[in-house]
């Protein structure tokens, strides 16, 4: 039986679930945020959630030796993936999926950084589930290694690996399919000095993209719900009609 509820890790005060906690919620989920790295405490078991996002921040995987709250989640993560709950980890929470699952994380050699919306390439075995969509807003600095027990779902140019499947639930992805326009304006203008890295897209290109691809994001971010199990949950009504 399903609890209704998601559990929704961020990674700052201000974090919010976006358009992801959107459709979510439009399913009708509750969504438990949860904050680790400022004090929040992960449950002890996932008995009470029906799945896990993890969601981006600016900080890193590998910081698991001086932040408590990453090094918590990377603690964490494992028995999400024992209890076989639906999975998505997005940015540094795909980082961190890899990470656990004997994966490296690290910048790009040459020192590029992924800023703006960008094209992945499906693999063959996922190419349905990216016919809506092939571009995406991205802004990370490190990229993730696919680990060997996992299937790559999608490559990139600069970033080879953009998503991977573990299991049948757990998915890591390098991009942020939960942006919204607000957001794009708030990351862009908050850490406007990102955007002078090499590889960071000017901030016009970002507006300019997210009105080209957000429709066919937001038809991805369904699909990529429906592919984790999680369904639109009936209503009282329905269920009491039954």
């Amino acid at each position: 039986m399903r609890s209704g509820r998601i559990l929704i890790i961020v990674h700052q005060k201000t974090s919010t679930p976006g358009h992801v906690g959107a459709l979510l919620t439009e399913r009708g989920y509750t969504l438990d945020r949860c904050c680790p790295c400022h004090g929040d405490s992960l449950p002890a078991h996932l008995d009470d959630h029906d799945g896990v996002v993890v969601f981006g921040g600016p900080m890193s995987a590998n910081d698991c030796d001086t932040l408590d709250g990453i090094r918590a989640e990377l603690d964490f993560i494992p028995k999400v993936l024992s209890a076989e709950k639906p999975f998505l980890g997005i940015c540094l929470g795909g980082q961190m999926l890899a990470r656990t699952l004997g994966g490296t994380v690290a910048p790009d050699a040459d020192g590029r950084v992924e800023i703006g919306y960008t094209e992945v390439t499906p693999s063959d075995e996922f190419t349905d589930l990216f016919a809506t969509s092939q571009y995406f807003y991205q802004w990370h600095k490190e990229g993730f290694e696919v680990p060997n027990s996992a299937r790559i779902m999608a490559h990139g140019a600069v970033y080879p690996n953009q998503a991977f499947l573990y299991g049948e639930n757990a998915v890591g992805i390098q991009f942020h399919p939960e942006i919204t326009h607000e957001m794009i304006r708030r990351w862009s203008m908050g850490a406007a000095h990102r955007l002078d890295q090499p590889g960071a897209q000017p901030r016009i290109a970002h507006d300019i993209g997210y009105r080209l691809f957000n429709s066919g994001v937001d038809r991805w971010t369904r699909g990529i719900l429906d592919f984790l199990d999680l369904p639109h949950l009936q209503s009282s009504e329905s269920i009491a009609a039954d």
